[in-house]
Formats: C-alpha cells, structure tokens, sequence
C-alpha cells in the first residue's frame, strides 16, 4: 500500500507543485475551468501552506544530503571513529554538542545522521545528535532569543531542556540498545559501540554505490553530486507526502479553538506538542510561530512546543520511518514525548 501511494501519489504532488510554482512565477491565474475548485479560502490557505513547507524546508535538505555526501567521499570510517569517543558518557555529550559545531535543521538531519552511523559512528551519538542538532545550535538559540526579546530566558529553557532531553535518550539508547537501529541493519554492536554493517564500506551497504575514481579532484566532486542527487530524491518524496499530510491538517484547524485549549493547564502542554507535531515548522522559524501564542498560553506549553516540534514533528517521522526500525522510531517518539512533557512541566511550576 506505501509502495503505491509513493509510486503513484508523489509524482502527482511533485507536479502539482511545480505548476504552482509556474504560476506563481509567471504572476498568471488558473485556467477558468480550474478557478472554480480553488475558490474558497481553505483551498487557498492549503496552497500557501503546502508550498511555504517545500520551500521552507527544501534548502535545509538539500544542505543536509551535501553534507552528507560529503561525509560519505572525503570522511572515512577511521575518520570516524578516530574523532568519535569510545566513552559512553563522553559520547553522549559529544553528540548533544555536536549541533553547535554543525548547525542543521531537523529537514537535513536525518540523511547526515544515517551517513555517520554507517560510516562508524555508535548510534546511540547519532541519535543524540538527531534530538540536539536542530535545537542545540547557534543559529536556533538567536532565532529563539529574538523571538522572545520580551523573555529572553525562553531561549535559555529551551536550549537547556532539548540538550537533557537529548542526553537522557542518549543514555537510554547507549544501555539496552544492542543492534544497528538502521533498516536492514540486524547486526549487534560491539564494545566499540560500532556495528559490523557500519564496519563495512558503504558500497557494500548501499543499493547503489558510487565510488569516486582515484583521489582525483573531478571524480571525487561528482561522486559528491551522485550521492547528494540519490539521497535528496530518497528523502524528499517522504518530505512532499508529509507537506501535503500537514497542510491539509493545518487548513482544517481552526486558530479561535486554540483559546479554550489554553484554558485547561495540563492539556494545554499535550495541545501544543501536538500542535508543533502537526505544523511541522522548521525549528529555525518555529520560536516566531511560538511567541505569537505568548498572549494566549503560558510560558510552560509553549516550552513543549518549542522542544517537542524540532525532534519529532510529522515530516521528520515520515523521514525516519524511512532510514529507522519501526519499533525504534516508537520508542524515540514516546521517549521525547515523556522526557519533554515532565520537563515543561517542571518548568512551567517553577515559572
């Protein structure tokens, strides 16, 4: 049933996209026949939302499948290894910092976070990094501070809760997870923390490898270009399905309701993660969306949404349904969900 709503539903989204890019572009109106179906303003609204998530997170794939394909030509597996610690504890905090050093959005992360895994990074860091990354970095935390000038110290809580969130998973994963959490990947782990499967070259994992030719210039930049194109096509029909999925859930979502939810103190925290599950709003963008709700709800809901959204949201669960074990996704979603919940709770009491 997947494979056909792919085969079939994505080529149609992608060239109902493009159209109405066309028409955008070229500043021109849909042709009278079609007018009609395009009249009301849900249908409008659906338009403007599906196309600002493409757009929104096109450059933020795109610059997560070069940095992947570049890890996968220049990086080799003992580069890997060499810089990654072998200390649990150690490794936990390296993958929850590693964001400030390289600064990706939850779009991009997934395809650098599968890359360094097979490349021989243990996945319990990978998995730390793919929780901390979008929200531990520079580039979040002054998007997040100019948002809030008025309480500069949601930018503080946010960056604090998202890295012990982070870290806790980390742990949890690096104890009782024994085996590759990759598709295809039963392989145990060693005492390293590497699998054999993340031992092994990835051509030998890959279903269609591309190998530079010699360590020519030339023929390692269009390996590069190969491998960027391969994993951008992978990733991005899982991100056209889930921006379609998002933008006919948001048109259907009336904002005034969002009045009576705040009313209610603990469903208010299950309504905002919910929310930032469903609007799926890159965590560089999404603290604006946060603090236009600052008259409506508390600082303690808006922390979980804040937190919640850039680790799971519906475009980036659709992307690890891809690249994770099923049962491995449905322990990271309830994990975070938990973990993220108690600590904007805490917070909110202590505010």
């Amino acid at each position: 049933m997947r494979q056909m709503i792919f085969r079939f539903g994505t080529p149609a989204l992608a060239t109902g996209c493009l159209i109405m890019l066309a028409l955008i572009a070229t500043n021109r109106e849909l042709p009278s026949a079609l007018t009609s179906l395009f009249e009301t303003a849900n249908l409008q609204s659906f338009k403007i939302l599906f196309i600002s998530i493409i757009l929104e997170a096109f450059p933020f794939i795109l610059l997560g499948v070069l940095f992947s394909a570049v890890l996968q030509v220049f990086v080799t597996d003992a580069m890997i290894r060499k810089f990654t610690p072998r200390n649990r504890i150690a490794g936990v905090l390296f993958g929850g910092l590693l964001g400030i050093v390289f600064p990706l959005c939850e779009c991009g992360m997934i395809p650098v976070i599968r890359r360094l895994i097979r490349k021989g990074m243990p996945s319990y860091i990978g998995i730390v990094y793919l929780l901390a990354g979008p929200i531990v970095n520079p580039i979040v935390y002054t998007s997040t501070f100019t948002a809030f000038r008025t309480t500069p110290e949601m930018a503080y809580y946010r960056m604090g809760l998202a890295f012990v969130v982070a870290i806790i998973i980390g742990f949890i994963f690096a104890k009782f997870v024994k085996s590759s959490p990759l598709r295809g990947d039963n392989q145990p782990i060693h005492l390293t923390g590497v699998s054999a499967a993340s031992q092994a070259p990835f051509h030998m994992i890959s279903t269609q490898p591309i190998e530079p030719k010699g360590n020519k210039v030339r023929g390692r930049t269009s390996a590069t270009l190969a491998h960027a194109s391969d994993e951008f096509f992978e990733m991005g029909k899982y991100l056209i399905f889930g921006a379609f999925l998002t933008a006919i859930i948001q048109t259907a979502i009336d904002r005034s309701t969002l009045v009576s939810f705040a009313d209610q103190p603990l469903f208010s925290y299950f309504f905002m993660m919910i929310f930032a599950f469903i609007l799926s709003i890159c965590s560089t963008s999404d603290a604006f969306i946060a603090s236009s709700f600052s008259g409506i709800f508390q600082q303690g809901p808006l922390l979980a949404f804040l937190v919640f959204g850039p680790m799971i949201d519906f475009k980036n669960t659709l992307m690890m349904l891809s690249t994770f074990k099923v049962k491995i996704v449905l322990i990271l979603i309830a994990l975070t969900a938990v973990l993220t919940l108690t600590g904007a709770l805490l917070v909110g009491v202590l505010l």
